[in-house]
């Protein structure tokens, strides 16, 4: 079986690498991948992206999001995490069975001291009933690949931060992530473990699955990226993982809504959102305006929900013939952003 240790830190790129091999037949299943990413948030196929992710947050820390082919719900990475991948004939695995496939990991562990270590539910892997890993699972034309975290020493602050749905209320018909209780693994691993980074976890994970002492003893079973193959994989990168209309716009349809009281009113908006635009937008409340507010709603329609676009056109518009009385840097700040 061969390897490929990721040497990208961009979850964008790693995902592509991943498809781009699966879609080849650069390297025979089975394989593996392994790579450790910067912070990121890595959302499930079927899920609504703004509902999954705090964006005024994920915006200020760089934390980049991105939607994956499978299915499953959102996870935070960091450079604390290790994931894996494997890529197997599809004949040869059952859909849907993350026992089977994760136990060579779940066994290096056991060797690392995380002797708690089991897998729990359909797709999780846990110890002392607190959640470590998670995992999704993908087919096509012929092969399987399922992937899965390591939460070796994650900020778990940030997990908490990055992956709040926002106070907002929220309705779609998206997949929603299940919140669990989260560990790191390193406070479980044997003393001689303890001084390990990330990249050292990994190749002990490694070591431990091809049953040898040293990475040089299994140098051959590496694979090395060609310069065909990073030509590929950009334009998988671009295509999809990159790509604001997969990552926000293939969202199902929501709707959110957007209610405070000011001194001079209540404003209340409620957004219908469709492919990551905004489809309509109905505001109710007790404000005063001089203008008809209905005005504003159309200058909305077919925008970019996001805060830059959603700004741009209120910034744009004058906010004191719609409502008088209230400020309108307020306004914006209660329609175009997420607390």
């Amino acid at each position: 079986m061969q390897y490929v240790i990721m040497k990208s830190n961009d979850i964008r790129e790693n995902l592509a690498t991943e498809q781009y091999l699966m879609n080849s037949d650069k390297i025979k299943p089975p394989f593996m991948l392994f790579y450790i990413e910067d912070s990121c948030i890595i959302v499930g196929r079927n899920q609504n992206t703004l509902e999954e992710i705090n964006q005024e947050y994920c915006q200020a820390h760089n934390v980049t999001v991105t939607r994956r082919l499978s299915g499953g719900g959102a996870m935070y990475q960091d450079m604390g995490n290790l994931c894996f991948s494997f890529v197997v004939p599809a004949a040869t695995q059952k859909f849907g069975d993350f026992k089977t496939l994760v136990q060579p990991v779940v066994d290096a562990l056991h060797k690392l001291g995380v002797t708690g270590a089991e897998v729990n539910g359909r797709n999780d892997i846990v110890v002392d009933g607190k959640k470590f890993s998670g995992n999704a699972m993908y087919t096509r034309n012929g092969k399987t690949f399922s992937h899965g975290t390591l939460m070796f020493n994650v900020n778990t602050d940030t997990v908490a931060n990055a992956l709040r749905v926002p106070a907002d209320k929220i309705e779609s018909k998206g997949i929603k992530s299940v919140r669990s209780r989260v560990t790191n693994l390193k406070p479980y691993m044997k003393a001689e473990y303890q001084d390990l980074d990330t990249a050292g976890f990994r190749d002990e994970i490694i070591k431990s699955i091809w049953q040898v002492d040293s990475l040089d003893e299994i140098k051959e079973y590496e694979y090395h990226l060609t310069d065909e193959d990073r030509a590929g994989i950009r334009a998988i990168e671009d295509k999809l993982y990159k790509n604001w209309d997969w990552v926000y716009g293939k969202s199902p349809e929501f709707t959110i809504q957007k209610r405070k009281h000011f001194t001079g009113g209540t404003v209340d908006g409620r957004f219908l959102v469709k492919e990551g635009k905004v489809d309509s937008v109905k505001f109710y409340g007790d404000f005063f305006g001089t203008g008809d507010v209905s005005e504003l709603e159309d200058q909305l329609k077919g925008v970019l929900y996001t805060p830059e676009a959603i700004a741009e056109v209120l910034e744009k518009a004058d906010l004191n013939k719609y409502f008088a009385g209230l400020n309108p840097k307020d306004v914006i700040d209660l329609l175009a952003n997420q607390h």
